[in-house]
């Protein structure tokens, strides 16, 4: 899929965002980056009220964030679907989920999370 000049902009700044923080943050959030695009390589990276976000265009609002405070955090927005979780959660809708590191786990935990956004 080709990437418009917008998109190459937005992707920078997502990048250059990410490349702000310290590591070991840094190379964290940027291998959950890497996770979201691998995991749908359709959206779109932009920066979103100030975060990494990823949206189906440039011009929709933004699916999923990627935040830095007191813990890094990934996030679906209010303009996904939500679906409840059931079983003891029941009509609960589970919307973030923090981390500190990645592990082979997580990464397959990301991956279903950002497929439940965009399928």
């Amino acid at each position: 899929m080709s990437m418009s000049s917008k998109d190459e902009k937005n992707l920078a700044q997502v990048l250059d965002k990410i490349a702000e923080l310290a590591d070991p943050d840094r190379s964290t959030m940027q291998q959950v980056h890497d996770v979201i695009m691998a995991a749908a390589p359709g959206l779109k990276p932009r920066i979103w009220y100030g975060m990494p976000a990823y949206a189906r265009s440039a011009s929709t609002p933004a699916l999923l964030t990627l935040r830095k405070d007191e813990r890094l955090n990934l996030a679906i927005t209010e303009k996904a679907a939500f679906r409840a979780a059931g079983g003891a959660d029941g009509g609960l809708m589970p919307a973030a989920w923090y981390f500190e590191t990645v592990d082979a786990a997580t990464e397959k935990r990301i991956t279903e999370i950002v497929r439940s956004v965009v399928d």
